[in-house]
């Protein structure tokens, strides 16, 4: 990972959110999203309203892409996949992004709009650039200027997890040499509503592991990552991909496998992929959406591989389910925990469901991480856990 960054309810950049993750301060709050009448929490991402994209990039505009471009804006990772096109070439470096819902918004905007009497959207609707599930990955690849292959992976909450293993095993076959992976979800109506009428919204901020848990809070986020081949050479800050783990299991349209089998077969193979044992991991960035199933189920396979010695904890307290990219943001926060040597803790858990036995962790401390496993599981049974480690 020779670059990266992330955007959510914490702020813009690796700064704002190791900042956050340190003072243990989560960004949900009450739901003002376009005024929508939902009784729930939410984390919403500052400044993509006053931020349109224009000139050259106008056709684009969405809210989607928005927060896409401002993650891409920081931590210098600009420079840097500028830096990997002189090394590489722009026809050598891929872009493979997730994401759930695209720019859906921009459509419930048009349909609010269409003509009263034939029911036309507005002319100046733009399908294929503003909400097209390939939408987002069409304006990374332009807006950075690169020409290898490109795709995007729509698997709900596993997408931009799916990346990490599609662009590695892309590296490994010789189709290019570096990757532009990550991806975006915004807040729409559609999630918003549809999530409330699945009945798995929280009332108040999302509680992972809680024993009081009552579901999730719904979060907007965007995370971007430079992969390129393993250098010779490390700096003591370089994470790496380790390994990568993906099963289906299928058991259900919306409920994971009660015992977590898919969950427990990623990250085994995610361990063995990286041929690292149980033992060998310092940290584990559940899932843990806050849902009564999801995380019953997640700490099943945790403590059915790692027993309770692995300390583990979920982002989402901090920003909330970012839907699609809550692999990519779990990463990123797996990455700093690497850099940092901080393990972050989780707000609004405040007591852990007494039927778990994994050791999740509540308050953030100090603590030499050297690898992390991260997991992203969606609809369906799609499971990714990966695997990041510290390279010196």
């Amino acid at each position: 990972m020779s670059a990266f960054s992330v955007t959510t309810c914490l702020g813009a950049g690796r700064a704002a959110t190791l900042a956050a993750l340190r003072e243990g301060r989560g960004g949900l709050a009450p739901c003002r999203f376009d005024e929508l009448p939902i009784d729930a929490y939410t984390g919403e991402a500052e400044g993509l309203d006053a931020h349109p994209l224009t000139g050259e990039w106008a056709g684009f505009d969405c809210r989607n892409n928005r927060l896409a471009a401002l993650t891409l804006g920081q931590d210098g990772f600009l420079e840097a996949v500028a830096a990997a096109k002189s090394r590489h070439g722009a026809a050598r470096i891929g872009v493979f992004v997730g994401t759930s819902t695209s720019g859906i918004l921009e459509t419930e905007v048009a349909y609010r709009h269409r003509d009263p009497a034939s029911g036309v959207l507005p002319a100046g609707f733009d399908y294929a650039r503003r909400h097209n599930t390939y939408a987002l990955g069409r304006f990374v690849r332009e807006y950075l200027g690169l020409g290898g292959p490109a795709f995007a992976v729509s698997t709900a909450c596993a997408a931009t997890s799916k990346v990490f293993a599609s662009a590695a095993r892309m590296i490994a076959t010789g189709v290019c040499d570096a990757a532009v992976i990550g991806g975006a979800d915004t807040l729409c109506a559609t999630t918003l509503f549809g999530f409330h009428a699945l009945g798995v919204m929280a009332q108040g901020p999302c509680r992972p592991f809680d024993a009081t848990r009552g579901g999730i809070s719904i979060g907007e986020g965007s995370g971007f990552v430079l992969l390129e081949r393993p250098r010779p050479e490390h700096g003591a800050d370089d994470v790496l991909l380790l390994g990568t783990g993906e099963s289906s299991d299928a058991h259900h349209m919306s409920s994971p496998h009660p015992q977590g089998d898919g969950a427990r077969a990623a990250m085994a193979q995610a361990l063995a992929a990286a041929r690292l044992q149980p033992g060998d991991i310092d940290y584990i960035n559940l899932h843990g959406t806050a849902t009564l199933v999801g995380d019953a189920a997640e700490d099943r396979a945790v403590s059915a591989l790692f027993g309770n010695r692995v300390p583990c904890n979920s982002s989402k307290g901090f920003t909330g389910h970012t839907l699609g990219a809550s692999g990519v943001v779990g990463a990123v926060f797996g990455a700093l925990a690497i850099q940092n040597g901080f393990l972050p803790g989780s707000p609004h858990t405040r007591m852990l469901d007494p039927a778990f036995t994994s050791l999740y962790v509540r308050t953030g401390r100090e603590a030499r991480i050297s690898r992390v496993l991260c997991n992203a599981f969606g609809f369906g049974g799609v499971n990714c856990s990966l695997i990041l480690g510290r390279a010196v």
